[in-house]
């Protein structure tokens, strides 16, 4: 495809503020979580202690907090379970979802965020909803081309002096889609999302991607990409999940992985040659798109 044009739309949200304290050498500094940005370490250690999945997942804490009824493990289990019936019921509105996912920060000097945004308008030619991460760099992307593709059907339908029916905007509306987690700097909600989530616990996340998404796209990314893949290879394996293609995308990138498993895994047996078949490598966005079609064809019926 050719390179998108970006002309007359709306500007990224610029990285989340933070007060840089930095010392002159950076030995204690740290990447923010799904950020493009540095801070001091002890600061990004302070702002963690403030999430929920912190709380949850740690025993420690003020002796206030653990005696305060609200804040009990066993209160928890409702905040968790009133996350988990909102997203139920505002996913169960949109339809057939693609979700990409990638690092935070490539943004638009990385090739990789042209290709999510073109791998995207593709996606919705297909007929799918895309899915992301909702933050900055190639969840960005991914959204952006939702975005563009979706103005083009809106003008396509201006052009035929058409009027879009309710039902036709509303699925429309439902196509671009950002799930968005609290980390411990906040990460804003990029301006191409037109259905956004909010979630404080990473696994509620994690189980409604792999709930309302029919395959993923996974671009190059760090420990949060890496995460998503090898849950879903794993759920893939043991038949937890049917019919759910996993594209690779980015062969310089992700070969060396490729080769690793290949060379150390496999002839250790810890995973099957047959295992490396989940995976599929490309650097096309329209070959990505194929794959995605061919692997749900039965769920597609």
């Amino acid at each position: 495809m050719t390179p998108i044009n970006r002309p007359d739309e709306p500007k990224s949200v610029p990285s989340p503020e933070f007060s840089p304290e930095t010392p002159a050498s950076l030995q204690n500094v740290q990447a923010i979580p799904g950020s493009d940005r540095e801070a001091p370490r002890s600061q990004v250690e302070q702002a963690a202690r403030k999430t929920d999945d912190f709380a949850l997942l740690n025993s420690t804490g003020p002796a206030w907090m653990r005696e305060h009824w609200t804040s009990s493990e066993t209160w928890r289990v409702f905040r968790i379970m009133g996350e988990f019936v909102h997203a139920f019921e505002k996913m169960d509105k949109v339809g057939p979802a693609i979700a990409l996912f990638g690092s935070a920060r490539l943004d638009e000097s990385s090739p990789y965020y042209d290709a999510a945004t073109n791998v995207a308008r593709l996606l919705i030619r297909d007929d799918w909803a895309v899915l992301t991460g909702g933050g900055p760099g190639i969840m960005e992307a991914g959204n952006r081309g939702a975005h563009l593709e979706i103005l083009a059907r809106r003008r396509e339908a201006q052009a035929q002096n058409r009027e879009l029916s309710n039902e036709e905007e509303d699925k429309l509306r439902r196509m671009s889609v950002g799930l968005n987690i609290e980390l411990p700097f906040e990460q804003g909600t990029n301006p191409y999302v037109s259905t956004s989530l909010n979630f404080h616990y990473f696994f509620c996340r994690k189980t409604i991607f792999v709930k309302y998404a029919s395959g993923f796209i996974i671009f190059p990314g760090g420990y949060g990409t890496l995460d998503e893949l090898f849950e879903s290879v794993t759920l893939v394996q043991t038949h937890k999940i049917q019919h759910f293609p996993i594209v690779l995308f980015g062969r310089e990138y992700w070969s060396g992985l490729l080769d690793w498993l290949r060379a150390t895994m496999v002839p250790r047996g810890t995973i099957l040659p047959a295992d490396l078949d989940l995976l599929y490598l490309t650097d096309d966005p329209e070959d990505a798109v194929r794959h995605i079609r061919q692997g749900t064809e039965a769920l597609r019926r």
